[in-house]
């Protein structure tokens, strides 16, 4: 069986909230996708690990906010590569709440879903949450982002707890000095520099700044290692 026939599927890039009691909490997830449309109902696939999980088994209600083309990498990180056990990771994020209690992300998002759940699917890691749409949103007219540009165009990287995570082999490379970080996976390559961070293509790993972070998770300089 050629596992690589799985990267052909098309997915698209969110935020997905819950709630639990007066906490809240967001993560990056993938796996969206529309069920049926009378009534409306939507699925989602959430790690079992992950603390947005344990808020949808409490609340039974998630939203999903839809990320723009131009997202930075960095937004994406603080709810991808962040746990909320370790802090809010609204606390910076401008969003509002819906009329489920969950929050719908307003910064760089072109449209939000709100659901309650109607019901839900063991898949051994994972659960499937299939809710019922109660209310919907578009914000503007950006282009949305796909799970294909994330990784080809953006270089993101995707969570171990995520449910497309193949483990990807090392590069070799060891006249091209690439680095790459121990905490999210991403991958620092002088040929290409990081334009977010607004390096130059062409600089050396050794020539970044003390203070430059990882992009996506912002992890130190100190966490990245070379690619052998």
């Amino acid at each position: 069986m050629n596992s690589k026939a799985l990267h052909k599927l098309s997915y698209g890039l969110y935020v997905v909230t819950s709630k639990k009691d007066d906490k809240l909490n967001g993560q990056i997830a993938n796996t969206v996708f529309q069920i049926t449309s009378e009534p409306a109902t939507l699925a989602v696939s959430i790690n079992k690990n992950n603390l947005t999980w344990e808020y949808i088994k409490a609340s039974g209600v998630f939203a999903v906010s839809m990320l723009c083309e131009d997202t930075p990498l960095s937004f994406i990180g603080g709810f991808g590569f962040k746990s909320g056990r370790d802090g809010d990771k609204l606390k910076e994020v401008g969003y509002k709440l819906g009329d489920t209690g969950c929050p719908l992300i307003a910064d760089n998002c072109a449209a939000y879903l709100e659901a309650r759940v109607s019901q839900e699917m063991d898949v051994g890691t994972h659960t499937i949450f299939i809710g019922e749409l109660v209310g919907a949103e578009v914000l503007n007219e950006k282009v949305r982002m796909t799970y294909d540009y994330y990784h080809q165009v953006k270089r993101g990287t995707t969570p171990k707890a995520a449910p497309t995570f193949v483990e990807a082999p090392k590069e070799a490379a060891p006249n091209l000095d690439k680095y790459q970080c121990e905490v999210c996976g991403w991958v620092y390559d002088p040929e290409l520099g990081d334009e977010e961070g607004e390096i130059p293509a062409g600089t050396a790993f050794e020539d970044l700044p003390d203070s430059w972070t990882c992009p996506v998770c912002a992890a130190e300089k100190s966490e990245f290692k070379k690619v052998a």
